[in-house]
């Protein structure tokens, strides 16, 4: 205190108050973080490295470097690569993060193994070493799958929605909705071309993208994103931002996509009509606008239904399938989201299920309102898709008959 008290008086002042509470809870992040950490290193080195393997000593102390240089190298790629936006760091650093998942989740699955043996009568090392080749065998089979289906071209996957109140003009509405492209540090723009190409032999009289746009900003993915320009409707293409956008210059992604064609519903709608029927598309910002400080950015489902005839059949695109119970209180016939990934690496699907309503698919909430939750078009960060496979969904929307 003494260094304090020697300062000017308004120096002094302008010295902001320690806050205990901040860090406090900033201590307890840091905390949870290194215990994860510990946790997805720590488990597989005990399976591929530990005392019961009984390997030789060069054996365990290289196994440990590596172990080591992981558990340091991952948060400062991750770091360095989603903060700094290095593209490089954030390839390393990402498929270090699926590498270790892998081998974590089969470390613990393979101690199912590990019992069964024991029971069998298999002793150590045998027991232990069998275990690290399962583990590994496993691990490496499902990581190179995984990439090839986090790379490949999306699958189309096609849905019939039967909407009550929709009219008869607009039974058979072609809706083709992709979410959660995510251009990033990997560059897709060839993938965007192939997915934009299956978009345009659907023939689609809608194309909704429920937003996750892009990691960066639309300076960064603008080859990535060029492809969206291509895409065909009969009616509209719309858009809405996702969480991923409120890092990386969200407003900037409403003009990118407004310069490339599209509608962007940013608490907004437009009305479609076919057949003499008319459709409401309509279009909240992600639910973490409001706290990303952007003036304007909030997420508003009034301001996004204002003006509309409350008699009309309503589509609402909305990032998070959370969302579904405003949805469902304002009597929404059918929400699509995206975010999930369909847990992107099994079994994170399990995770994500704490945190949303839905993980994939067609779901009702209450009496009017349905769910169209995407497995997502893309991948976000580690670039592999395990037992969640990527879509383009094609939903036809029915009148009831």
């Amino acid at each position: 205190m003494a260094e304090l008290d020697s300062l000017p008086e308004d120096v002094a002042e302008a010295t902001p108050a320690p806050n205990p509470e901040r860090s406090r809870r900033a201590g307890a992040f840091l905390g949870i973080v290194l215990v994860i950490s510990l946790l997805l290193f720590g488990v597989p080195w005990f399976t591929f490295v530990g005392p019961s393997n009984d390997w030789p000593l060069p054996v365990v102390v290289v196994g440990t470097l590596v172990f080591l240089a992981g558990l340091v190298g991952l948060p400062l790629a991750m770091t360095r690569g989603h903060g700094r936006h290095d593209d490089r760091a954030a390839r390393i650093g990402d498929t270090l993060l699926g590498v270790v998942w892998v081998l974590f989740v089969w470390s613990l699955i393979g101690d199912v193994l590990r019992l069964a043996l024991a029971l069998g009568g298999v002793e150590n090392p045998a027991r232990s070493r069998v275990v690290a080749a399962f583990t590994l065998v496993v691990s490496v089979g499902l990581l190179l799958w995984g990439h090839y289906e986090a790379m490949r071209v999306s699958r189309v996957r096609e849905v019939d929605v039967t909407l009550p109140r929709l009219g008869a003009g607009l039974d058979g509405t072609r809706v083709v909705l992709i979410a959660d492209t995510h251009y990033g540090p990997i560059d897709r723009a060839e993938w965007s071309r192939k997915v934009t190409d299956v978009i345009n032999t659907l023939d689609a009289d809608v194309v909704a993208h429920a937003g996750d746009i892009a990691d960066g900003t639309p300076a960064q993915r603008r080859d990535q994103s060029a492809p969206l320009g291509t895409v065909n409707a009969r009616l509209a293409k719309v858009y809405v931002t996702g969480n991923h956008e409120y890092f990386s210059e969200a407003q900037g992604w409403l003009d990118r996509m407004a310069e490339l064609g599209w509608e962007p519903l940013h608490n907004r709608h437009v009305v479609v009509e076919r057949g003499g029927d008319r459709l409401v598309l309509a279009g909240v910002d992600d639910v973490t606008a409001g706290a990303s400080g952007l003036p304007g950015h909030r997420t508003d489902l009034a301001a996004a239904l204002e003006g509309a005839d409350p008699d009309l059949p309503v589509l609402l695109l909305a990032h998070q399938p959370k969302f579904i119970r405003h949805a469902a209180a304002a009597g929404i016939d059918l929400q699509v989201s995206g975010h999930t990934h369909g847990g992107q690496m099994w079994p994170f699907n399990f995770l994500v299920r704490l945190d949303q309503p839905v993980v994939r698919g067609l779901s009702r909430h209450g009496n009017r309102t349905q769910l169209y939750t995407s497995g997502g078009t893309g991948f976000w960060g580690p670039p592999f898709r395990i037992f969640a496979p990527s879509e383009i969904t094609l939903l036809t929307l029915r009148a009831p008959r």
